[in-house]
């Protein structure tokens, strides 16, 4: 995710505690089966205890939901195959949009709702796999957060798109990178408006003046990363050494500026290319982009086909389009354990920005490195953080996880680690990193442990310095300065 603009303010905040007040499809509380406790409201992460949720592994999402331009109004289901990780007497989902009715293997099941939590009286055995169908209306842009308020629409377009919250707004989830899931949608709009989703475009059926597109994802993706637009937009596709790639850009856009935006979006595969040629291969079976004319503030790095505002086609669009892309490892491949190790997102995706523009006779990494440490006095906010832990006081954290620190110092202490280890054993480091946490989770402590297991170093003063200290490193050649 490039930096992005402060959050929305919250909507219609009476509305919203009205439509928070608990709902339930049966009279009477959920109940707890004998002897089981339930499952907890939350993974774990202490940025956002009421992320995911405990005793639950989700294994599927298949989203059916229809979006009405008009009413700002969503509508839908969502079947979801889980396997419980604990016997349990009830289990969480997260999802702020109003359910109307779940069904647990078939069978009307009561719930309760509170807010962004939505527990179901179910219980589960140790590895029990389920089959869970919740039905749900809305207007999403009502809907509030942990402070944000993520729904981006406007009266011809619409982009599911947002970090580190964004699926509870179109569908339940078991919200936290800790858990990907299979993810196939199908959005019903007008039948004059195209759908943009992850992965490749299955199927798309006309009824009625409605239009139903169906997009799948061949790779298992965690909640954030699932996205779809709808809008109407220019469409191009093709393939790159085998490998399908799909870009749109939204026709709502000035002509001149549709026309550069799509010689940004065709860039695509070439990027990914060099990409590759520094990290391995791309961890994914599509790839793609999309522009839309909304005034999002930010691009995000969607798993297969990030989103970005209106860039122009400039060095620094070309940049934004390198960050994204590199993402497609390091955050969607590879995904935090934790929000607090967002830096190793950030901060990877940043330095290839950088070291892109080393390779391509822009200006070098280390000279990034340099003018920036030296150009920053040791008395400025800058330093006053600690990058593995930008949240210690667990408030407003959403803030905190994407302040400008987080990127730029994350991006600079690997320019450091470069000059501390050598070329071979960096770009070694970040190979190995990326295919060998492919798929699942990683954080700081592995990542040291796995330089030192590759450089034969200790660096345990490195990493205090760069990451785990709120001041600024030493000019030393230990820090990777002197």
């Amino acid at each position: 995710m490039t930096r992005r603009l402060p959050a929305v303010p919250v909507l219609a905040l009476a509305l919203v505690t009205l439509l928070s007040v608990l709902v339930a499809s049966a009279p009477g509380p959920a109940s707890a089966g004998p002897g089981d406790p339930p499952g907890a409201p939350g993974i774990g992460d202490p940025y956002f205890p009421l992320d995911g949720n405990g005793g639950i592994d989700v294994l599927s999402y298949d989203i059916h939901d229809r979006y009405t331009f008009g009413e700002r109004r969503l509508s839908g289901w969502t079947a979801l195959r889980l396997t419980a990780t604990a016997s349990v007497s009830s289990f969480d989902l997260d999802l702020l949009l109003p359910a109307s009715r779940v069904e647990v293997d078939g069978r009307r099941t009561r719930f309760d709702q509170d807010h962004h939590e939505l527990t179901i009286a179910a219980p589960l055995d140790l590895g029990q796999t389920v089959r869970v169908v919740v039905r749900y209306s809305g207007l999403p842009d009502v809907y509030s957060y942990a402070g944000e308020s993520n729904w981006l629409a406007g009266r011809h377009e619409v982009v599911a798109m947002n970090q580190p919250h964004m699926a509870p707004w179109w569908f339940p989830s078991n919200d936290h990178p800790q858990d990907r899931a299979r993810v196939r949608m199908s959005i019903t709009v007008p039948k004059g408006k195209q759908v943009i989703g992850n992965g490749r475009q299955v199927g798309r059926t006309v009824r009625r003046g409605l239009a139903t597109t169906t997009w799948q994802a061949a790779e298992p993706m965690v909640p954030y990363l699932a996205f779809f637009a709808a809008g109407s937009y220019e469409i191009a596709r093709g393939r790159d050494d085998g490998r399908p790639w799909l870009v749109a850009v939204s026709k709502s856009l000035p002509t001149a500026s549709q026309s550069e935006a799509m010689r940004l979006m065709r860039k695509t595969p070439q990027l990914l290319r060099w990409l590759e040629s520094v990290i391995g291969d791309y961890p994914f079976a599509e790839t793609g982009g999309l522009t839309t004319d909304l005034p999002v503030g930010f691009a995000l790095e969607n798993q297969t086909r990030p989103t970005y505002p209106f860039m122009g086609n400039g060095p620094g669009a070309v940049s934004t389009v390198v960050h994204e892309l590199a993402h497609q490892w390091y955050g969607d491949s590879v995904s935090v354990e934790q929000w607090k190790d967002i830096w190793l997102n950030e901060g990877f995706a940043t330095f290839f920005e950088h070291y892109f523009s080393e390779t391509h006779g822009g200006q070098t990494a280390q000279h990034w490195l340099r003018s920036t440490y030296d150009g920053i006095g040791s008395d400025d906010g800058f330093w006053h953080h600690e990058v593995a832990d930008p949240c210690p006081d667990h408030v407003d954290c959403v803030s905190s996880i994407f302040d400008g620190f987080v990127y730029q110092r994350g991006g600079l202490t690997l320019q450091a680690l470069r000059n501390v280890i050598g070329d071979d054993d960096f770009f070694t480091l970040l190979q190995r990193w990326a295919a060998d946490r492919e798929g699942t989770t990683g954080n700081t402590d592995q990542l040291q442990a796995l330089a030192e297991e590759i450089s034969g170093q200790d660096l345990d003063g490195f990493f205090d310095a760069w990451l785990h200290s709120p001041t600024k490193p030493a000019d030393t050649v230990a820090n990777g300065l002197g």
